[in-house]
C-alpha cells in the first residue's frame, strides 16, 4: 500500500483496521519533537501515544482509519509549530475524555495536573454546537472558548489543529456536515488562527473550508490556475533568479523563493472586486529572507533599481506591524514583460512570526536561547484581553456577537497614527478623532470635546491619513458622546463603549422605555402579560438572551438591542410549557363559528364583502389575515389556522412554521382555498418576500431593482447584507397581483449578472 504523508496530513484510501500505520506516523512525531525541543526525553509523549492507543482500540474514523491516526496527526501538526511537550501530550490525549471511558481524573494522575487542564479545555470546546443560525447559542458558545483561551491559550491551538486535520479528511463526511463544519471554519476558526498570527494553518482552513462550501467555483479557479501553471513558474524560476544574482552582488545574504497566492485569497478578491482572474495583481509573490532590519530595506533599494514599482501598492509592516504582530516589507512591482508582482521582504525572524505567529516564541516553551518572550506574547494577545472586557460589559449576547466577528475581520486596511507623544496606534481604515479618543482610553474619548491633528484643528469627522499625529482636547465638563458618534466611528471598541456610556447612562430610563413598549406590545396582541411575567417564565427568557436580571432585559428593550415580540414570545413559549393546552374539534368549530359570523347574517352582508378572497372550511366572507411568515399569494397552494380571538391566518402550505407545529396544534388547522382569481386577473395586490442570493459587485442592487420598476412593480423594502466569502443575501418585500406575476418577475431576476439563486420566504 502506497501512504503519502505530508505535513501531517495522511492522504490514502480506506486503511484495515490492523494496519500498522499510526506507528509509523508516531515515529515521525517523535523524530520532529527531538528536532526543536532542546531535552530527548520524550518518555511521557511516548506513554501519552500508548495510553491514546489502548484507549481508542476498535474505534474507526468515517473514512475507516484506526482512530489512533487522528490524534497522532494533531500532534504532527502541534510539532510543526514547535510547542511544547505538554501541548503535544495534550494533544495526543484530546478526545479520551470525550469518546473513551478515561476521566479527566485519570489524566490527572497519569499525566499531571497541567495535560489534564489542557485536555479539559479542549473537551469543553468539542461539546460547543455552533449553529449559523442560532445567534444565542454561537455567541455564547463564542464567550465560553475566549474564557478558555483567557485561561490557556494552548488551547485553542491543540483545537485548531484538530479542526485542521478534521478538514483535511472532511471528504468522509456527509454533505450537509461538511458545509456546516466549513462555514465554522471560515466564520470563527481561520479568523482565530489569523489573530493568533499563524498563516501557516490560517490558509489551509481557508482554502478546504472554500472547496467545500463553494466545490464548483474552487473547481473552476483551480482548473483556470492549472492551465497557465507551466507560464507562471517559468516566469517566477526567472524572477528568483534574477533577484538573488542582484541581492548577492550588493553582498545581502538572503533566501529568496516565490508562492503562489492561496485559492480563497484569489476568489475573494476576484469577487470583492469585481475582476477576472487576470486582472489580479499578486497572483503570485517573491519573497526575499535576509538576516537583519536593516537588510531588508537595502534589499528593496535593489529591487526597485532594477524593477518599477506601482505607486500606492508600497506598506511598510515593518515600521507599523499588523495587529497580529506579522512585519513585512510589501510592494508590487512591473516585471520584465509587463506582468506585474508581488514581494515581500522579511527577516528569518518576521518569517518566523508569519509562519507559526503565537506559537513562533510560546512562552511556556523551554527557552532554548535563553530569551525572556513572557512580555512580548502578552501583547500579541492584548486583543484578547479586550475581547474579554466586552464579556464583562455586555449582556446582550448578539451585539457581543457581532462585535466580535467585527474584531475578528479588522485585518482589512488599517491605518497607523501618533499620538502627540509619538505613540503609535493602528486603527481601521476610515476611522476618526473619537475612534482615536477611545483607542486612548475610554475616559479620554467620553470627555472627548475636539481634536487636532498634526496641529490643526479638525472636525470630529475626519479621517485620520497614515503618518497623522493625532492631539485629543478633553473637558471635565464635557456632557460625554453623543449617539451620532455611533455613525462617525469605525473601530469596534469605540462602538462598544459609546454604547456602554448610554446604556450606563440611560438604564433606569431604558428600563421604564422597555416596560411601557413590552405593555405596549402585548395589549395591542391581546395578551394578558400578568400572566406571564412569572418568575420561570422570566428566568428561561433571561437564560435565553443570556441576562442576569429582568432590568437587564428590560433596558435592552428600551434600548432597541432586543425586540419586544422576542421578549414576549419567549414568555409565552415558557407559559405553554407550564400550561400545555389541549385543542378539541368542538374548539376548533367554536372558533370557525366566531371567525366567520357574518357569514350567518349573510343579508347584512351586502354592502361588507370580504376582499380576502378566501373561502376557509366551505366559508366564504371568514374574518382571515395573511400571514407575514410566508406571504401567499393567489396561485399558491394554501392552509388555514385558526387562531385565538384573531380569526384564521392563512399560511402557506410549504410553510416552515405549519410544517413544524406540534401535534396538539396540528388540529388547528383547515382546508383554505382562493376564491380570487389565480391568474393574476385579479386587481388586488399582495405583499410577498423574496430572497435574492448573488455575487456581490458594484450595480447589482440598481440592476436587481430596475427590473421591479421596468415591471411596475411597487417595493415595500429592501435590505442586503454580504457575508465574507463575498455572497450578497438580499431581501425584497413586494406587491404582487399573484403566483404567475411572482413567478415571472423572479425568472426575469434570475438573468441578472451574478445572481446564483433565489427564493420565496418561508418562515
Amino acid at each position: 500500500m502506497n501512504i503519502k504523508i505530508d505535513n501531517g496530513e495522511l492522504d490514502t484510501s480506506k486503511i484495515p483496521a490492523d494496519f500498522t500505520e499510526p506507528d509509523i506516523l508516531y515515529e515521525r512525531l517523535t523524530e520532529r519533537v527531538k528536532k526543536y525541543h532542546p531535552s530527548d526525553d520524550i518518555r511521557m509523549i511516548d506513554k501519552a501515544y500508548h495510553t491514546a492507543f489502548k484507549a481508542h482500540e476498535g474505534q474507526l474514523r468515517k473514512s475507516g482509519e484506526p482512530y489512533i491516526i487522528h490524534p497522532v496527526c494533531v500532534c504532527l501538526i502541534l510539532a510543526e509549530l514547535e510547542l511544547d511537550k505538554e501541548t503535544i501530550i495534550a494533544g495526543m490525549l484530546h478526545d479520551v475524555v470525550e469518546d473513551t471511558v478515561m476521566t479527566s481524573e485519570e489524566v490527572a494522575a497519569e499525566f499531571g495536573d497541567e495535560v489534564a487542564l489542557l485536555v479539559d479545555g479542549v473537551t469543553k470546546l468539542t461539546q460547543l454546537n455552533y449553529v449559523a443560525d442560532k445567534v444565542e447559542v454561537q455567541a455564547e458558545n463564542l464567550r465560553k472558548m475566549f474564557l478558555a483561551m483567557a485561561k490557556d491559550i494552548r488551547v485553542i491551538l491543540i483545537k485548531l489543529a484538530d479542526r485542521l486535520h478534521n478538514m483535511r479528511t472532511m471528504r468522509y463526511q456527509t454533505p450537509k456536515k461538511q458545509k456546516e463544519k466549513s462555514t465554522e471554519t471560515l466564520d470563527i476558526y481561520a479568523p482565530i488562527a489569523d489573530r493568533l498570527g499563524i498563516s501557516k494553518i490560517k490558509v489551509e482552513l481557508d482554502d478546504l473550508a472554500f472547496r467545500y462550501l463553494q466545490p464548483e467555483k474552487y473547481k473552476e479557479l483551480t482548473e483556470m490556475l492549472a492551465l497557465d501553471q507551466r507560464r507562471r513558474e517559468a516566469f517566477i524560476g526567472s524572477i528568483e533568479e534574477e533577484v538573488k544574482n542582484h541581492i548577492e552582488k550588493e553582498g545581502i545574504k538572503a533566501t529568496v523563493d516565490g508562492r503562489a497566492k492561496h485559492l480563497f485569497s484569489i476568489y475573494k478578491k476576484m469577487v470583492m472586486q469585481s475582476k477576472r482572474l487576470d486582472q489580479i495583481y499578486d497572483l503570485f509573490a517573491i519573497r526575499i529572507i535576509v538576516d537583519t532590519e536593516r537588510d531588508c530595506y537595502t534589499a528593496l533599494g535593489v529591487i526597485h533599481e532594477i524593477y518599477k514599482p506601482i505607486p500606492g501598492r508600497f506598506k511598510d509592516y515593518i515600521a507599523m506591524p499588523k495587529p497580529n504582530n506579522y512585519q513585512s516589507l510589501h510592494t508590487t512591482l512591473i516585471g520584465p514583460h509587463g506582468q506585474p508582482f508581488e514581494l515581500q521582504i522579511r527577516t528569518y525572524e518576521m518569517h518566523r512570526t508569519a509562519e507559526y505567529g503565537i506559537a513562533a516564541h510560546w512562552k511556556y516553551k523551554e527557552n532554548q536561547y535563553g530569551q525572556d518572550t513572557k512580555n512580548s506574547e502578552e501583547e500579541k494577545l492584548a486583543w484578547l484581553r479586550h475581547i474579554l472586557e466586552w464579556q464583562r460589559d455586555m449582556s446582550d449576547n448578539r451585539e457581543f456577537l457581532s462585535l466580535l466577528k467585527n474584531d475578528l475581520d479588522l485585518f482589512s486596511d488599517q491605518v497607523y497614527c501618533f499620538t502627540k507623544d509619538g505613540d503609535v496606534k493602528n486603527l481601521p481604515a476610515g476611522s476618526t478623532p473619537i475612534d482615536f479618543a477611545y483607542a486612548v482610553h475610554s475616559a479620554v474619548g467620553n470627555r472627548m470635546v475636539g481634536a487636532r491633528v498634526n496641529g490643526n484643528l479638525v472636525t470630529i469627522d475626519y479621517k485620520i491619513q497614515n503618518g497623522d499625529r493625532v492631539e485629543i482636547m478633553t473637558s471635565q465638563n464635557s456632557r460625554g458622546p453623543s449617539r451620532d458618534w455611533l455613525s462617525l466611528v469605525k473601530s469596534t471598541q469605540a462602538k462598544n463603549k459609546i454604547n456602554q456610556w448610554f446604556r450606563l447612562q440611560f438604564k433606569e430610563e431604558n428600563i421604564q422605555r422597555g416596560r411601557e413598549i413590552i405593555t405596549t406590545y402585548c395589549k395591542t396582541q391581546g395578551i394578558v402579560l400578568s400572566e406571564l411575567l412569572k418568575p420561570d417564565y422570566m428566568e428561561a427568557c433571561m437564560k435565553k438572551y443570556g441576562f442576569g436580571d429582568w432590568d437587564s432585559v428590560l433596558a435592552a428593550v428600551g434600548h432597541g438591542g432586543l425586540k419586544e415580540g422576542q421578549v414576549v414570545n419567549k414568555l409565552q413559549e415558557a407559559y405553554k410549557k407550564k400550561n400545555p393546552e389541549h385543542t378539541t374539534d368542538e374548539d376548533i368549530l367554536e372558533a370557525i363559528n366566531t371567525a366567520g359570523k357574518l357569514h350567518e347574517h349573510a343579508s347584512a352582508l351586502a354592502a361588507v364583502k370580504s376582499k380576502s378572497g378566501i373561502v376557509v372550511g366551505g366559508i366564504d366572507d371568514v374574518s382571515v389575515r395573511f400571514s407575514k411568515c410566508c406571504t401567499p399569494v393567489p396561485g399558491d397552494e394554501i392552509i388555514g389556522f385558526v387562531t385565538r380571538g384573531r380569526g384564521v391566518s392563512i399560511h402557506r402550505s410549504d410553510c416552515v412554521n405549519m410544517m413544524n407545529l406540534s401535534e396538539q396544534d396540528r388540529h388547528r388547522i383547515i382546508e383554505a382555498v382562493w376564491e380570487t382569481p389565480v391568474d393574476g386577473s385579479s386587481d388586488e395586490l399582495y405583499d410577498t418576500e423574496i430572497v435574492i442570493y448573488a455575487y456581490d459587485r458594484i450595480g447589482i442592487l440598481l440592476d436587481l431593482t430596475k427590473i421591479f420598476t421596468e415591471n411596475r412593480i411597487g417595493v415595500k423594502s429592501i435590505n442586503s447584507r454580504t457575508s465574507k466569502q463575498g455572497i450578497a443575501t438580499i431581501d425584497v418585500c413586494f406587491e404582487v397581483s399573484g403566483a404567475a406575476a411572482l413567478s415571472e418577475l423572479m425568472n426575469k431576476i434570475k438573468q441578472v449578472e451574478g445572481v446564483k439563486d433565489i427564493e420565496r420566504t418561508k418562515s
